[in-house]
C-alpha cells in the first residue's frame, strides 16, 4: 500500500510540474525590448517552447533592435516568428570568420557567425529583418538553416559575404516577398530553396550565389519573379557560381538589372565545373537577361520545360502542406 501512494504521489507531482508550465499551449508569446512583452529577448521566448509541439507556435515580436544570436533547436517543430514590422524589428549580431576563437589563433570560421540559425522543422519566420552587421571582415552570415520545411516571408536578410547559408541537403526552402542583400555568394549552399517575389540586391561587383547542391538532388534554387538589383556603381555581378560541381540555380520569369554580366556564370576557376554545373534561365527581362554572350555552359530552358518546374513539383509536395 505504501508503495502505491508512494507512485500516486509521483504521478501527481509530475503533472502538477507539467501544468505549471503556462507556455504549453497555443497561446502566442510576445517579445518586447521595452519590456512591455512577457520577454525581452527572442532567445528567452524559444527557451520555454516545449519540444516536439503538435500545435503552431507564435513569437510576436515588437518593434525594436535585438542584438542576439538566436537558435531554434531541432527538437522545436510549428514555430512562428512574427516580427511587428520588417524594417523596423530586427534580430542582428556581429560575428565574422575572421574573429579569433578564445585561447586559439584560429578564427571562427563561416559556420558560427550565424545572426539566427535555424535547426527546427516547419519554421515561419515573418515581417522580420535578420541582419548580420560585421564589418567587412570576413564571411558573415545572417541566416543559417538546417531544418526542413522553413517559409521566410516578408522578411529583411541583411549582411555582405554569405549572408544566407541554406545548409543541409535535402532540405525545402520557401523564401517569399523576401528583400535578400550581400556582397558575395550572399545566398549559399546545398538546400533545395524557391525564391518567390524577392528582391535580390548586390552591394558590390561579385556573385549573388554559390549553390552546393549534391548530385542526386533534382533541384537546388530556383528564382521566380524576383528582381535583381543594385547598388549605385555596382556593374558587374555574376549570377552564380558552383560551390561544389553540380550546383543547380534556376533564374525564370526574373526582372534583371544592367549590373549583371553578359556571361552571366562563372565556373569558379575549374573548367571542370562547366561539365556538371546545372546553372539555368527562363523568361527573364530588363538589361541583365540577355542571353546573347551567355556563358556557353549554361542553358536556357524551354516553356514546356519551365511550365514543370513548380514549388510543387521542385519540393516534391502538395503546396498546402508545406
Amino acid at each position: 500500500m505504501r508503495q502505491i501512494i508512494y507512485t500516486l504521489l509521483l504521478l501527481a507531482a509530475s503533472i502538477s510540474a507539467h501544468a505549471a508550465n503556462p507556455y504549453d499551449n497555443p497561446d502566442t508569446l510576445v517579445v518586447a525590448r521595452d519590456g512591455t512583452g512577457q520577454f525581452r529577448t527572442v532567445g528567452e521566448a524559444i527557451e520555454v517552447c516545449r519540444a516536439f509541439m503538435d500545435y503552431h507556435k507564435v513569437i510576436y515580436v515588437k518593434r525594436g533592435t535585438y542584438k542576439e544570436k538566436v537558435i531554434i533547436p531541432s527538437w522545436l517543430d510549428n514555430i512562428e516568428i512574427l516580427g511587428e514590422d520588417a524594417a523596423t524589428t530586427i534580430i542582428t549580431y556581429d560575428d565574422h570568420a575572421n574573429i579569433r576563437m578564445p585561447g586559439t589563433e584560429q578564427g571562427m570560421g563561416t559556420f558560427r557567425t550565424y545572426t539566427m540559425k535555424v535547426e527546427g522543422n516547419a519554421i515561419t519566420l515573418k515581417n522580420i529583418t535578420i541582419e548580420n552587421n560585421s564589418a567587412r571582415l570576413g564571411q558573415a552570415v545572417a541566416l543559417h538553416t538546417e531544418g526542413d520545411r522553413l517559409r521566410i516571408i516578408g522578411c529583411r536578410l541583411l549582411g555582405h559575404q554569405d549572408t544566407v547559408y541554406t545548409g543541409k541537403a535535402g532540405t525545402r526552402l520557401y523564401f517569399e516577398n523576401c528583400y535578400i542583400e550581400g556582397t558575395t555568394d550572399f545566398i549559399f549552399g546545398p538546400s533545395t530553396a524557391w525564391f518567390e517575389n524577392c528582391e535580390i540586391h548586390s552591394r558590390i561587383n561579385s556573385y549573388i550565389t554559390a549553390a552546393s547542391t549534391p548530385q542526386d538532388i533534382e533541384y537546388g534554387y530556383v528564382f521566380n519573379h524576383c528582381r535583381l538589383t543594385a547598388d549605385e556603381g555596382v556593374d558587374k555581378v555574376y549570377l552564380g557560381r558552383p560551390w561544389r560541381p553540380y550546383a543547380y540555380t534556376l533564374f525564370m520569369n526574373c526582372q534583371m538589372g544592367g549590373h549583371i554580366r553578359a556571361e552571366g556564370w562563372h565556373n569558379w576557376g575549374k573548367t571542370d565545373n562547366e561539365q556538371t554545373a546545372r546553372y539555368l534561365e527562363y523568361n527573364n527581362t530588363g538589361a541583365g537577361a540577355a542571353t546573347g554572350a551567355r556563358a556557353p555552359w549554361s542553358r536556357q530552358l524551354t516553356k514546356k520545360e519551365a511550365a514543370r518546374i513548380t514549388p510543387e513539383t521542385v519540393f516534391a509536395i502538395e503546396k498546402q502542406k508545406f
